[in-house]
């Protein structure tokens, strides 16, 4: 069931980790509107952990965590999903998860643009409040869309993209009555589908059979 940023906030002390840009942002929140924000250009493994120092969170004390599963940047969402599966065991919490692209879409003015992301591999993510959040290949992206700016992209942007800001203090008071908001049991990454593997049957090595030798016939003098 979806939730709101303000109703999750009225529960108890609830902290916003955001890794999915190249901005770390962490916010306590607070049900009334006046959040504390603390933001670091540096990368996640040390960013999130200044940010928590910076506005004195204890872990310990958190009622509810808020957390971008995606889409962004992997390596960063999988670092905030790790600490807070640390962070839980200190305390167990509530964790909800939004979509970087679905925020992004909601706070817009309406109708909003498709809202697109990398997603490599010559595949983009895009959101739309028709269609939700689907990954799709260059071919199919469509004309006029917008980009989150601070996220990493590999192939080269569509021809029609609009650059938007991914700043959250600036969006959040746009979505703060929207149910964006999914529980999250086991915080991580968000993927379109689950990994495929290949299954592999180990085998003994052998040296390969002996081929037919060539047969050199030396001259003598």
């Amino acid at each position: 069931m979806r939730t709101t940023l303000h109703e999750l906030s009225a529960a108890g002390p609830a902290v916003l980790v955001d890794c999915a840009s190249n901005v770390i942002q962490v916010a306590a929140l607070d049900s009334a509107g006046r959040h504390r924000w603390a933001r670091s250009e540096t990368e996640a493994g040390l960013g999130l952990f200044t940010c928590v120092e910076e506005l004195a969170l204890d872990p310990g004390t958190v009622n509810a965590w808020v957390f971008c599963t995606g889409p962004g940047s992997i390596l960063g969402i999988r670092t905030a999903a790790m600490a807070l599966r640390t962070w839980l065991l200190l305390r167990p919490a509530t964790v909800h998860a939004y979509f970087s692209l679905e925020l992004i879409s909601h706070a817009l003015p309406q109708p909003a643009p498709p809202v697109v992301a990398d997603a490599r591999r010559e595949s983009w993510h895009v959101y739309t409040r028709e269609k939700g959040l689907r990954r799709l290949p260059v071919a199919e992206l469509p004309g006029s869309c917008v980009m989150p700016r601070g996220f990493r992209h590999w192939s080269t942007p569509p021809a029609h993209a609009t650059l938007v800001s991914y700043d959250l203090q600036e969006l959040l008071p746009r979505v703060w009555n929207v149910p964006i908001l999914f529980p999250s049991a086991e915080p991580d990454a968000f993927l379109h589908e689950e990994p495929g593997y290949v299954t592999w049957t180990p085998r003994i090595h052998r040296a390969p059979p002996p081929g037919p030798r060539a047969l050199f016939k030396r001259d003598t003098p």
